[in-house]
């Protein structure tokens, strides 16, 4: 079957080449307005399933409390100064007559509620009235000597275009409001910081793919000088993302931190499949007529690489286990990707060669880039020197599949180390730290951070019947007082509570009646804050600087203890917000990065075992699993925390190394047959292929490592550990395959023996 479809291939390519290059150029204009549909995701969909229960009700509560909010940085010597104070209520005027604006609110607001809605003049009065506010509203209205806020939330449900719109039109209105003198005014929230990161992912995705097409082209002037139109892989590479693109933009995928870190990844497999198609073209052009070299390209080695890049797929067809969205999107990108890439140069390169009635160079190569079977034997060898790579492979291998067992024992000693000291390395979901710490938002937020302390609070979500019953409300006071008294990381407890005690007098109220007529006498502007009409509420606990791991500790006692404390029938409370979605994030990354690895493992055993059915067939699996516990190794010595990209090195790892020992398993099928010699066939295997996977591997390498590039330290840190995972994916192909092959030998010639003797005893009996 797979056979018949390929020779079909061929069969059109080569009858009809023009019309299959048309057909790739069309593919190419609609990849092109696919491309336009692109669009960036940010937030907490990135991090956590908008569909769980937990998405659910973080949704919830960030449309009700948590919605998306514009925040005015005002600073200033003095926040309270007349001068500044008219300022700032001219620009809430000019804000409240926006499209879209919910409402506006600052110490300017708080001071008209407290004189009758008219803003004091006076510094004097202006002092006095903010004596009588209560602490805990003062604290949030007049944070600092340097600083104050304006909070501008936005109407909920609006699209990121519109958000976008609403945030242009407040920058444009602070531009032009002309401050006091020595006042500056910044723009800063999360519409603010989504559309810097938007900005920037965009620009960092163009930095990426530039810089990976460039190492590209570097890399095949160099490497790849011998063939006829060196750069053609890197043409089909491009088209073939580009068609990835499109794909992704016709089907509604967006793009977020993790996607970014895919395009180099399918740019370096990428590469790697075109090379082999360009390679094995221009050997068997050498060899007969191009008509024959176009065959012998698609039905051969169309089918060995496919196989390596369905191995790879799975791969990342693993990481959808995970239960973190950026994690399997991820995945997907990369499937689709790699696939695109594979297809393109599969029919492209063979249709333009032609095309352009493609010529092999007369010069004789060094190398013969070549995986199929008796692709380089018309090849005439390179001249002797002193030293050569390939001869250097060659006799390495030999002596690796001569004494396997020591090889292979320090090989799993490292690897097995590995495995034990992985559940050390950290993992990091601090979403700052994922971004570039120059991006103006960031510098923004954190300046606020070090004004008002640390701005990390344990939000819980309050819902039921009626959340502003008596015994709701004791209850919610109850709760925060036993946190406060238990968890000397909680610092403050700020709730409706809070401000029903500061407008009572310090105590509560013992009738409904009474809590009724304490909760009217809050400013709305306060109380919405808190309380969402009757049935939903939320209380904010301040914590000390923790780290995350620690943070999922306090969440865990923290529910223990709501369940302890038995809310009022018809109440629930649950954890919402940042400190819900980071805990729960990296509880998802620690699970799930072991179960992507071990599913990757079963995958590619289950796909070897169908598509070859013999047992040479897990000798791939071998070297894969000594690399991934390799990789362990490296980031614990270099320091790289787990994050939700490095958290696919696992399975990524597996597809990408799947690629090269199945390379090498199969051409050492191909010669085992031919010379019933096990270590004949592993000295031939890598004599002939060994250099190629090596410079293949090394177009993967430069491909990856344009991910060193980036500004976003999430990505960068996932480049260094995708070189470090395609180092040893090609140390574990070429050094520790032929030991395993080895292995794999002398078992099978063991076997035939046995076999043989058993015939020869049955055959006696017989007699």
């Amino acid at each position: 079957m797979i056979d018949r479809i390929f020779d079909n291939i061929a069969r059109t390519v080569n009858h009809r080449p023009k019309l299959v290059v048309g057909i790739i150029g069309v593919v190419f204009i609609i990849a092109l307005v696919g491309m336009t549909m692109i669009t960036m995701q940010t937030g907490n969909d990135t991090y956590l399933d908008k569909n769980s229960p937990e998405g659910i009700a973080n949704t919830q509560y960030t449309n009700t409390f948590a919605g998306d909010s514009l925040i005015l940085i005002v600073e200033t010597s003095d926040p309270l100064n007349p001068q500044v104070l008219n300022y700032l209520d001219r620009l809430e005027g000019d804000i409240r007559q926006q499209q879209n604006i919910a409402s506006v609110s600052s110490i300017v607001d708080i001071l008209k509620s407290e004189n009758n809605g008219v803003l004091p003049q006076s510094k004097g009065q202006i002092d006095a009235l903010v004596q009588q506010i209560p602490a805990a509203t003062r604290e949030v209205a007049d944070p600092s000597n340097v600083l104050t806020l304006v909070q501008v939330p936005l109407v909920e449900g609006l699209s990121d275009d519109t958000e976008a719109a609403a945030l242009n039109n407040i920058q444009s209105l602070v531009d032009s409001s002309q401050p006091p003198a020595g006042v500056k005014v910044t723009v800063s929230g999360s519409p603010a910081f989504t559309a810097q990161m938007k900005a920037a992912m965009g620009s960092q995705m163009g930095v990426l793919i530039g810089a990976a097409m460039i190492l590209m082209v570097i890399v095949m002037g160099l490497l790849f000088s011998y063939v006829s139109y060196r750069f053609l892989p890197v043409v089909f590479v491009g088209l073939g993302l580009s068609t990835a693109l499109g794909l992704m933009g016709l089907a509604g995928i967006q793009l977020n931190m993790a996607v970014m870190g895919a395009f180099p990844v399918m740019i370096g497999l990428g590469i790697d499949y075109a090379i082999q198609f360009h390679a094995r073209l221009d050997e068997e052009a050498r060899k007969g007529s191009l008509d024959d070299a176009v065959t012998m390209t698609i039905t051969r080695t169309g089918p060995a690489v496919m196989y390596a890049m369905l191995a790879t797929s799975l791969g990342f067809a693993a990481m959808f286990v995970s239960t973190v969205p950026m994690i399997q999107s991820f995945g997907l990108v990369a499937i689709i990707g790699i696939m695109s890439c594979y297809c393109i140069s599969l029919v492209g390169i063979p249709a333009v060669a032609q095309v352009i009635h493609y010529t092999p160079k007369q010069k004789t190569p060094t190398v013969c880039y070549a995986v199929g079977e008796d692709a380089c034997d018309t090849l005439p060898a390179p001249q002797k020197s002193s030293w050569s790579y390939g001869r250097f492979l060659t006799g390495t291998s030999v002596k690796i599949a001569k004494n396997p067992v020591p090889i292979l024992l320090i090989a799993a000693l490292i690897a097995v180390i590995g495995f034990q000291i992985d559940p050390l390395i950290a993992i990091e979901a601090n979403q700052n730290n994922f971004v570039p710490s120059d991006m103006p938002a960031k510098i923004q937020m954190d300046k606020v951070t070090r004004v008002l302390g640390s701005t990390s609070t344990a939000d819980f979500y309050v819902q039921g019947g009626r959340v502003t019953d008596l015994d709701t409300i004791q209850w919610m006071k109850s709760f925060q007082d036993y946190e406060l008294s238990h968890h000397s990381e909680i610092t403050s407890s700020t709730s409706i509570v809070t401000y029903i005690l500061a407008y009572n007098g310090g105590v509560m109220p013992l009738t409904q009646s009474q809590l009724d007529r304490v909760l009217d006498t809050i400013p709305s502007g306060v109380k919405d804050q808190y309380l969402s009409g009757s049935m939903r509420g939320v209380m904010h606990f301040g914590m000390i600087n923790l780290q995350i791991p620690q943070e999922e500790n306090l969440k865990k006692v923290m529910v223990s203890d709501i369940a302890f404390l038995q809310p009022p029938p018809g109440i629930s409370v649950q954890p919402v917000g940042s400190f819900d979605i980071m805990t729960t994030l990296i509880g998802g990354l620690s699970s799930s990065k072991d179960e992507m690895t071990y599913l990757g493992f079963a995958l590619i055993f289950v796909f070897l075992a169908l598509v070859y059915r013999h047992i040479h067939a897990i000798s791939p699996l071998i070297p894969i699993v000594l690399v991934v516990g390799w990789n362990s190794v490296a980031m614990y010595i270099l320091g790289i925390s787990y994050s939700p990209l490095t958290a696919t090195l696992g399975s990524m790892t597996i597809g990408v190394a799947a690629e090269y020992t199945i390379l090498v398993m199969e051409r050492y099928s191909e010669e085992e047959e031919r010379l019933h010699d096990h270590i004949a066939a592993i000295q031939e295997s890598v004599n002939r292929i060994g250099t190629a996977i090596t410079v293949s591997g090394l177009a993967t390498f430069f491909g990856f490592s344009a991910l060193c590039l980036a500004s976003f330290p999430i990505t960068s840190n996932f480049g260094v550990s995708t070189l470090i995972a395609v180092g040893f994916s090609l140390i574990g192909a070429i050094f520790i395959m032929p030991a395993v092959l080895s292995l794999m030998g002398q078992f099978t010639e063991w076997m035939e023996k046995r076999r043989s003797a058993s015939q020869k005893l049955d055959n006696g009996d017989s007699s």
